[in-house]
């Protein structure tokens, strides 16, 4: 499960990070200042990604994301009221991944986030070269095929996307929502039928190959994820 720190001084603000990113399936830990958040990325070897306010007390945002940069490559999505495009210049140079100004809506801090540990979980495929596998299917993310019981699965460009991003978090439930922004990069409609169309077609296309196993369940009312 991915692990989050959320290194910002308001204590609510904190808190609804928090709960929110948990709610997604996120395990999240948090720092009230800099010289906090710099101890523990150094200290917790499992943060998957650090979401960074710039006006931290002790040490600011982007002393921290200096300090950080160091010792640690770990993805860095900074937050801050500036909405220079200078400040962001500035930011991205030194090392953040991203740059999100506040006050901002929680739907699109989460496809921030998933969109930054995307790039580094495919970086890191692309390195260990590892497939993406779940009980009988095997994603080749390398060379872009699927197959079930060795047979190959034909898919849509957009199938293949939501398999490997499904694969890559296991565990992850992915709202209809999360899904479709992240799939298609567009915002969502809550009466799109697209996300519902399509995990209909993966379904019968993995079930014509292995009608004993199921791969998707759906949890009503609130999204997807493996069986």
């Amino acid at each position: 499960m991915p692990e989050i720190l959320i290194a910002e001084d308001d204590k609510e603000i904190n808190r609804l990070l928090c709960e929110y990113l948990s709610s997604q399936g996120y395990e999240t830990l948090s720092a009230m200042n800099g010289l906090d958040a710099v101890r523990i990325v150094r200290e917790q070897n499992r943060l998957e990604l650090l979401i960074l306010d710039l006006m931290l007390p002790f040490q600011s945002g982007d002393r921290v994301l200096q300090k950080i940069r160091e010792f640690s490559d770990i993805p860095v999505i900074v937050v801050s009221a500036k909405s220079e495009t200078s400040s962001k210049i500035d930011l991205i140079r030194m090392g953040a991944d991203d740059y999100l100004t506040k006050p901002f809506d929680l739907d699109e801090l989460l496809v921030r986030v998933e969109a930054v540990l995307r790039r580094y979980a495919g970086a890191s495929r692309q390195q260990n070269t590892k497939p993406l596998t779940y009980k009988n299917l095997t994603l080749d993310t390398i060379a872009g095929t699927a197959t079930v019981c060795g047979e190959p699965l034909t898919l849509t460009g957009k199938e293949y996307a939501i398999l490997e991003l499904m694969l890559g978090t296991p565990q992850k439930l992915w709202s209809k929502a999360n899904l479709f922004e992240s799939i298609w990069g567009e915002a969502y409609l809550s009466d799109d039928n697209t996300v519902k169309v399509h995990m209909s077609n993966i379904r019968s296309k993995l079930k014509k190959l292995d009608p004993d196993n199921d791969y998707i369940e759906t949890v009503w009312g609130m999204g997807y994820r493996l069986t």
